[in-house]
């Protein structure tokens, strides 16, 4: 059960939901030919889980002293798993969720792809030692990951696969998931820097510099609600430009329940937010929207199979 805490299984299993999702709640049910098989495609989740789950160990070993302080109930490293074991873990799946993004790469004929498995490994490498102290910074790397989580369902799924009869339409379907992707990358970035406030004493105390640490919690406060009102609008937009144009009736009740009363329930609550408690709730909040966002591309999907 340590091992499992050390890899943060339930964002681990959130970011695999994610990527079957995709495949299956989306792509599978288009009438088009897909690079990857069944087990080939899970060997890509394997992939992606391995390598996220090594940034959250590496991030756990160098994040010891400050996990005392603002979790220590959640404590692992150097009390649960030797530190040593975990630089063990780190590198064992680092190692094997490369070599499988090396086989699939050239599995399918685009060895050069390769190299995004070593950039996502070490882009996390470098935001548990230094990019995660830079305020902004080390928030936007770890949103931009998730999305490129996203995104690379279709660098491996759609883009091999195109030709010169099936661009438009693959092209339609990589856009979508580059909304979702657009979606992921806002969401999460406004929860890490939610985190972050949580987070402030024991950052402070560990000499880190966020935005709560520079700008104050109240201004910071200020800048989180600013950009909550940003996918407000964008799913807004979508809305009435995709959904309404449709008349994907089923999918606008869906966004509006679940997506779009949540998030204007965030934006009431970061106002008044002070305490670590609250900081936590809102961050739990946020990671519920990402999830019912995400989900959404199978309630989109399933809409226009019936309207269709």
């Amino acid at each position: 059960m340590s091992f499992l805490k050390l890899i943060r299984y339930q964002n681990l299993l959130m970011l695999a939901f994610m990527q079957l999702l995709f495949r299956y709640g989306f792509l599978k049910l288009q009438n088009i030919p897909l690079a990857l098989n069944d087990w080939q495609y899970a060997l890509l989740v394997l992939s992606t889980i391995l390598i996220a789950g090594a940034g959250y160990v590496i991030n756990n070993i160098l994040d010891q002293e400050t996990d005392s302080e603002n979790k220590p109930q959640n404590l692992i490293v150097g009390t649960k798993i030797r530190e040593t074991t975990a630089y063990n873990i780190y590198i064992g799946l680092n190692c094997t969720g490369v070599a499988i993004g090396f086989y699939l790469a050239n599995l399918i004929g685009k060895p050069n792809f390769a190299g995004l498995f070593i950039i996502i490994a070490a882009t996390l490498y470098m935001y548990a030692t230094s990019l995660k102290q830079i305020a902004v910074i080390g928030n936007f790397v770890i949103a931009l990951l998730l999305s490129v989580s996203v995104l690379i369902v279709g660098v491996f799924d759609l883009y091999p696969m195109i030709i010169i009869e099936n661009q438009q339409i693959m092209g339609s379907l990589f856009s979508v998931l580059l909304d979702y992707a657009v979606f992921a990358f806002m969401i999460n970035f406004i929860r890490e820097i939610v985190k972050d406030m949580e987070d402030i004493n024991g950052d402070y105390n560990q000499g880190m510099k966020t935005l709560p640490i520079i700008f104050g919690v109240k201004r910071t406060t200020i800048v989180v609600f600013i950009l909550s009102i940003i996918p407000i609008i964008a799913l807004f937009f979508y809305i009435k430009n995709y959904l309404l144009t449709y008349s994907l009736f089923p999918t606008i009740l869906y966004s509006l329940v679940f997506i779009l009363a949540p998030l204007l329930l965030f934006t009431v609550k970061i106002t008044t937010a002070k305490t670590q408690k609250e900081f936590h709730y809102l961050s739990t909040l946020l990671k519920g929207i990402l999830f019912f966002g995400i989900f959404s591309i199978l309630i989109l999907t399933l809409n226009i199979i019936y309207n269709v």
